[in-house]
């Protein structure tokens, strides 16, 4: 069966010898899961991705990765939430890093909704349903984790000391937030406009959960970044200070604690293409930061 797939990006990004090893782990899987007309999706980041039509399910994705925790927390957490908002898990093999999920279509994405009151909307709607405690929270890394994890990489990073300096900010704030919201719920950790996507009967649909543990509130500041533009203008930061505030009242969470959420999730976010050796952007952090001084939110 001839695949659709580009060699070149692949080798690019997975190297040499994960494509040596691609076909045969996709000749496998179309063999022992009645898998055809596969397509690479032009989209790179721990996996190799590919939308294909399975006989018993029909339209699907498959994703294969090298082997990793990310795999295995993403295995888990689809089957807690077993369907619900979420895309479907047909068939998975972790151990090679190996998921079949079910294909959302149309599958638009939400940053394809130009209202930003629709896009809040749809966000919060979501949010309302998503959280469910988890059977069992030792299968899952924690939110605070993540953040003491990278802040002490960071201290590390002798040619990044300004930005080690605002995650160990984040880091101590962070723990402040989640001594006052100590809620243990199974989070989906990458909660933003490309992992909502519009399925059938004109209801979005959730894909590609992380899966960790912590409080709701630590779900919500993913999705802001996510509305960050190329430039932070006086128009962005009327209309940051705008999302902050419909969040606050949809959500019943304080601006004050929005804003820092925002604040440590942007210094996380910038200390991680640190360590994937891509260029970070100090005035975002910087931007977000001065922005929890703000004499009107401090709190």
């Amino acid at each position: 069966m001839t695949v659709k797939m580009n060699a070149n990006k692949i080798i690019s990004h997975f190297g040499e010898t994960f494509y040596n090893a691609l076909q045969a782990k996709l000749d496998r899987y179309i063999n022992e899961w009645h898998l055809s007309e596969l397509e690479q999706i032009d989209y790179y980041s721990v996996n190799c991705i590919f939308k294909c039509v399975s006989e018993i399910h029909g339209s699907c994705i498959l994703k294969i990765g090298n082997p990793c925790r990310e795999t295995l927390t993403e295995y888990n957490a689809l089957r807690e939430y077993d369907g619900t908002s979420f895309c479907r898990l047909y068939k998975a093999d972790v151990q090679n890093g190996v998921l079949l999920i079910e294909r959302i279509i149309p599958g638009s994405r939400l940053r394809e909704i130009t209202h930003i009151d629709k896009r809040l909307d749809i966000f919060c709607d979501l949010f309302a349903n998503l959280h469910k405690t988890p059977s069992d929270k030792s299968l899952y890394p924690t939110y605070l984790g993540w953040v003491t994890r990278i802040a002490a990489y960071m201290r590390g990073r002798e040619d990044y000391k300004t930005l080690s300096a605002y995650m160990d900010e984040a880091e101590k704030i962070c723990r402040r937030l989640w001594d006052k919201y100590p809620g243990e719920m199974l989070l989906h950790g990458d909660f933003h406009h490309d992992n909502i996507l519009l399925g059938s009967y004109c209801k979005y649909r959730i894909i590609d959960p992380k899966g960790v543990v912590g409080d709701r509130v630590f779900d919500i500041p993913r999705f802001i970044l996510n509305e960050f533009e190329d430039e932070i203008t006086d128009g962005f930061k009327a209309k940051y200070l705008y999302i902050i505030k419909t969040l606050s009242e949809k959500l019943n969470i304080p601006e004050g604690d929005i804003l820092k959420l925002v604040f440590v999730e942007m210094c996380m976010a910038h200390c991680w293409n640190v360590e994937s050796s891509r260029t970070p952007d100090i005035r975002e952090v910087e931007f977000t930061k001065i922005m929890t001084e703000d004499e009107h939110y401090v709190n």
